[in-house]
């Protein structure tokens, strides 16, 4: 866990440098940074998108992941009631910038690998490297967005530690094509976030999230039911 606490401490570091930094910019600045946000995570998804698809043996599982995915989201309504509680807080722009944040720290390769790779072979050289991403790209996010983009540091502790667990218990499912269809689907989620912070589409990414359950789901009932 001692990578997954690195990659913690990054971003709450960068959190804080960012959060400093943004008293001091002008408003033009600020927005300059939302545009440049908006760009890094639509490109940032496709890239997943671009590298994953082509290794997929489920070539149909990612629709029917956001199909039924976004069906329960949209049915609990996680987007409108995470953004309303944002608003309540006197944040109004937090809510898109954290929903963010989650997704890109949380759904890449390195956080994903990272954490597996760490309890099967003890070794932390992916979350290293993705603490120091997480660093440059927390200061960022909350130069635009504020200190609050360091909650995401939380979701990311649970996000890791449960693939840790996970990884150490079911050490045969958690690798593999079931990795590559969460990176697939999560890359779909960070490409739809980008698209709502660059106000081209708001895609109300949050109701996607369930649709990262789907394939574990499917994967689950494959290895050891059917």
């Amino acid at each position: 866990m001692l990578g997954t606490l690195a990659n913690v401490g990054g971003i709450i570091a960068g959190s804080l440098i960012g959060g400093t930094v943004k008293k001091a910019l002008p408003e033009k600045i600020q927005d300059c940074l939302f545009v440049a946000m908006g760009l890094a995570a639509l490109f940032i998804g496709i890239n997943a998108v671009v590298h994953n698809m082509p290794k997929t043996h489920y070539p149909v599982l990612f629709i029917v992941s956001l199909a039924l995915g976004s069906a329960l989201g949209t049915w609990l309504n996680i987007d409108d009631n995470f953004h309303r509680l944002a608003a309540r807080s006197g944040h109004g722009h937090l809510g898109k910038g954290l929903s963010t944040a989650i997704l890109i720290f949380c759904i890449g390769t390195l956080s994903i690998l990272g954490p597996v790779e760490s309890a099967l072979n003890g070794n932390n050289t992916f979350l290293y490297t993705n603490a120091t991403l997480d660093f440059i790209t927390s200061i960022v996010l909350s130069s635009a967005y504020g200190y609050g983009i360091m909650l995401a540091a939380v979701v990311l502790f649970l996000w890791q530690g449960s693939l840790y667990v996970g990884a150490l218990s079911l050490s045969g499912f958690l690798q593999g094509d079931l990795l590559n269809e969460l990176s697939l689907v999560g890359g779909i989620l960070i490409a739809a976030s980008g698209l709502s912070i660059l106000q081209i589409k708001d895609c109300k990414t949050l109701n996607l999230l369930p649709s990262l359950l789907v394939p574990v789901f499917f994967f689950l009932i494959t290895k050891y039911i059917l």
